[in-house]
């Protein structure tokens, strides 16, 4: 993801195939402990041998039974890391609760135990920064809880996680045995959005929206004479008694709208500061299609999900709170296109946008493609509205002197494209939360209803 900084390199790397070898036995070295031992008793006894002095050699003997006796007592199983994440639903400044498990398998004691881990700067988790010294005992294990908040949407790791054993009375230690990291979803926090305005189309068949289609609804469409067919709980009684003939109520369908939600994610600007600090383009437009999906699939409409750029992503649409998990998930992989590779132009045929369907275009309007795009939309006659997802003081960072003045002039620029982009027929408006779209779809809802030529 553009912006998001590296993990702290705290443990070695996971290579193919070393977490599977790692279990079947720990790979032993000699520390420091066991050199100096080594070199003090061979120093003796030359020193006894070469002088003839018995006291010498009797000095070196207790080193050399310590030794012997430590280095049978070696571990023959290496210890089992274990890294323990929450697999619920996690949101944007909700607190993680993570940890460590050292288990020793062995019937013989180690010495002491040294943990390290690593985990995702977006996991603000205590103490994982720094190693833990634990004992472990025989047959048995230690945990270490790693309380925490998760500061951006996305997928995380904790881990991977390092244990090396020191055994032997420290004359001895195993080389680390990693655990690979384990996977957290943060799910973006859905900032309070809801549109009071009326869809400019409804095409479903069943839904909360008025059409203007009749059939099977709430809304009165007005009386006529009754044919064959109708429902007798729909003759009015009150207009057959005074024209001495069966008439019917006419109503409107209720409806569904296929909102599609577009992301422009061409470019990346701003700096994420997680759930506590400053939002970048991709934070905005995640939080803001996240919000508008969660609405109008509360409302019983189906929802679909696009991406401008060279990968050009797609999730078909669909109601239902699964709808809303599965579009959830699919706002985790969101990145910035860095690619030159041009977006793909095809994606919006009459197979992926409907024509009756609202598509807005979560966009922060850096690139000029993303302007071509957005009036090819109108010009195509489908209900488009355009939300700006650039942060209000995005800028970029200070290279020279001239850089303020580049700045100024390319907001400059950005706004007379803003201003080509409404007289062509464009609604922009600036996401801001609830009632961000209100006035817009009232103007485009407004537009809807006008006949439409060919």
């Amino acid at each position: 993801m553009s912006g998001e900084p590296l993990l702290r390199a705290a443990v070695p790397p996971v290579e193919e195939g070393s977490a599977e070898d790692a279990w079947t036995g720990p790979a032993w070295v000699p520390t420091r402990a066991l050199g100096r031992t080594v070199l003090l008793t061979g120093l003796l006894l030359v020193a006894g041998v070469a002088l003839g002095r018995v006291d010498l050699v009797l000095l070196a003997a207790p080193f050399a039974i310590g030794g012997a006796l430590a280095l049978r007592r070696m571990p023959r199983s290496a210890p089992q890391v274990t890294i323990d994440a929450d697999e619920e639903h996690l949101v944007e400044g909700g607190s993680v609760d993570g940890g460590l498990t050292v288990a020793n398998p062995d019937v013989i004691r180690y010495d002491l135990v040294v943990v390290r881990t690593r985990t995702s700067p977006w996991l603000e988790l205590e103490k994982a920064d720094r190693p833990f010294a634990v004992t472990v005992p025989v047959d048995g294990w230690t945990g270490i809880d790693l309380p925490g908040d998760a500061l951006r949407w996305g997928r995380h790791d904790v881990g991977p996680a390092a244990a090396r054993v020191a055994a032997c009375a420290g004359l001895l230690a195993c080389r680390p045995v990693v655990t690979p990291a384990r996977g957290v979803r943060v799910y973006p926090v859905t900032e309070p959005f809801a549109a009071v305005e009326a869809m400019p189309a409804a095409a479903g068949l069943v839904g909360n929206h008025r059409s203007r289609r009749p059939g099977e609804g709430g809304e009165l469409a007005g009386v006529r004479p009754f044919a064959p067919g109708d429902r007798l709980r729909r003759i009015d009684w009150r207009v057959s008694l005074r024209t001495r003939d069966l008439h019917v109520a006419a109503t409107l369908s209720d409806r569904d709208a296929e909102v599609l939600l577009l992301l422009d994610v061409l470019g990346e600007a701003g700096t994420s500061g997680g759930v506590k600090g400053t939002a970048s383009v991709l934070d905005t437009t995640v939080r803001a299609a996240a919000a508008i999906a969660e609405h109008y699939l509360k409302r019983g409409d189906r929802v679909s999900l696009l991406e401008y750029g060279a990968a050009a992503r797609r999730l078909r649409p669909a109601t239902g709170r699964r709808q809303y998990l599965t579009v959830l998930e699919w706002l985790l992989d969101v990145r910035a296109d860095v690619s030159d590779q041009a977006p793909t132009e095809h994606v919006f045929g009459a197979h992926h946008v409907s024509s009756d369907a609202l598509v807005v275009v979560l966009t922060p309007l850096v690139d000029p493609r993303s302007a071509d795009m957005l009036a090819s939309l109108t010009q195509s006659g489908r209900y488009t509205v355009a939300v700006d997802t650039l942060p209000a003081g995005a800028a970029p960072p200070q290279r020279s002197p001239w850089t303020p003045l580049a700045t100024r002039l390319w907001r400059i620029e950005r706004d007379n494209v803003l201003g080509r982009l409404r007289e062509h027929g464009v609604p922009v408006v600036t996401w801001a939360g609830a009632g961000s779209l209100d006035l817009v779809l009232r103007d485009v809802a407004r537009l809807a209803s006008a006949p439409r030529g060919r």
